[in-house]
């Protein structure tokens, strides 16, 4: 990728990208407060297991099918794309989640960009005519933008793990150059998973991650709590 895409995808893919990202742990909160992740080692767990159970198989295999449907205008596809991640994310938090990031994602895109097809999609979220999950959201702004389907997976996974890092870093007793650490070691995983997504069928995504899910619905139990799921 070079000039105007590269640099839209450096954009997106920020940290700083308004999303509301920061305000979610997706479960890792209460993994925490339970004792099961309290260091390095059980983190790298948690995150491969995020990565190759739910991140790549289903949002960010979502998020490639998104961005092909929408390249050749194809917007009922992505509604599938859509209802059908509405159904895999059992966990209330999880789904609200995602939807409060795709939301994000597609009123400031369609701002930046001025592409009607976002602003329509985005206006059917509003609406309440769609979810708007973050996945396929950031699908159709790659869509939009020129970015390739592994490439859009890729900045997917890596933008939501270094969010989890983030996350752990005011959750657990570790440095930024320990997070780093870990982030960095993860790029290899993140490389293989994106690759499978860019490869799978959009009707093959899939989901298994009951640890994730079982922690993520005991978060709400929580007496005092720093992330919203």
């Amino acid at each position: 990728m070079t000039d105007h895409r590269l640099i839209s995808l450096l954009h997106f893919a920020d940290s700083a990208f308004p999303t509301g990202g920061y305000a979610h742990s997706f479960g890792l909160e209460h993994y925490c407060q339970a004792g099961i992740v309290r260091d390095r080692t059980d983190l790298e767990r948690f995150l491969v297991a995020q990565l190759e159970g739910s991140g790549g198989p289903c949002d960010a295999t979502a998020a490639a099918g998104a961005l092909r449907a929408f390249a050749r205008g194809d917007l009922e596809a992505c509604r599938r794309l859509d209802e059908a991640l509405e159904a895999m994310k059992v966990v209330r938090e999880f789904r609200e989640g995602s939807r409060q990031m795709g939301r994000q994602t597609l009123r400031v895109a369609a701002a930046l960009t001025g592409d009607t097809r976002l602003a329509a999609y985005l206006e059917d979220v509003n609406a309440g005519r769609t979810p708007g999950h973050h996945g396929v959201a950031f699908g159709m702004v790659a869509g939009t933008l020129g970015w390739d389907a592994e490439t859009a997976a890729t900045a997917l996974l890596y933008s939501t793990t270094a969010l989890l890092v983030g996350a752990a870093l005011r959750l657990l007793p570790m440095g930024q150059l320990e997070g780093q650490t870990v982030l960095w070691g993860l790029h290899p995983v993140i490389e293989r998973v994106a690759r499978e997504a860019a490869e799978r069928a959009p009707g093959d995504l899939w989901s298994f991650t009951p640890g994730l899910d079982i922690q993520g619905m005991l978060h709400e139990r929580l007496d005092a709590r720093l992330f919203r799921s």
